[in-house]
């Protein structure tokens, strides 16, 4: 039997951050849902949310104990893509290193594929 290829995968480094931000939410939460947004120079960006419940036709990723939830409006942009956490002196934040993006805006804020 052929094993379903995963639209993300998440490095160990981004899903330590997940937990720690699942961590800190009152509220009971399933995961994290990742979908892309019209907005920027590029054209759209990536979105994190906190997920209380699983919507129909979200993907389901499962990865170093933390569940993700793919927007089906995101997976076609998204498809092949890795989630890390980076953290610098500067700053600190979530990269997505997507091969289908043609190119970012100046700030880094958006992509277009």
């Amino acid at each position: 039997m052929l094993q379903k290829r995963q639209p993300i995968s998440v490095t160990l480094a981004a899903a330590e951050r997940v937990k720690a931000l699942l961590a800190q939410r009152d509220a009971p939460t399933l995961g994290m849902r990742i979908g892309v947004k019209a907005r920027g120079c590029s054209g759209m960006s990536y979105t994190l949310d906190y997920a209380d419940a699983r919507e129909p036709a979200d993907e389901m990723v499962e990865a170093h104990g933390v569940t993700l939830f793919i927007d089906p409006k995101a997976t076609m942009y998204i498809f092949g893509t890795e989630m890390d956490f980076v953290s610098d002196t500067l700053s600190s934040g979530f990269v997505f290193r997507n091969p289908n993006e043609k190119g970012r805006c100046g700030c880094g804020e958006s992509f277009h594929v």
